[in-house]
C-alpha cells in the first residue's frame, strides 16, 4: 500500500448520493484521509468544483486525488491516483 498520508484527497459530494458514501467508505477503509465538501450545502465548494471541471458537471462524487480529477466511484483509478 502507498504512504497514503502523502496525497491530498478531497471528496465533492451531495448528501443524497449513494456511490458517494460508498466512495467515502472505500477511502476510510483504505486508512485514506480526506476533504469532503457537500456541494449542495457550501457554494464555495460547488464554484471550486466547477472550476475544477471547467464547468462540465456530470455527477458525483468527484474525487480529487492529489490534482488528479476521478468522475464517479472508480476504485481502480482511486486506487492508481493514491499510488502515483
Amino acid at each position: 500500500m502507498s504512504d497514503t498520508a502523502a496525497n491530498t484527497v478531497t471528496v465533492y459530494s451531495t448528501s443524497w448520493c449513494g456511490f458517494c458514501k460508498m466512495a467515502k467508505q472505500y477511502l476510510d477503509s483504505k486508512d485514506v484521509a480526506y476533504d469532503e465538501k457537500n456541494i449542495e450545502q457550501d457554494a464555495a465548494a460547488y464554484k471550486e468544483l466547477m472550476d475544477k471541471l471547467g464547468g462540465n458537471f456530470r455527477g458525483v462524487p468527484v474525487i480529487d486525488v492529489n490534482g488528479e480529477i476521478i468522475l464517479g466511484f472508480d476504485r481502480p483509478k482511486i486506487d492508481a491516483a493514491l499510488a502515483s
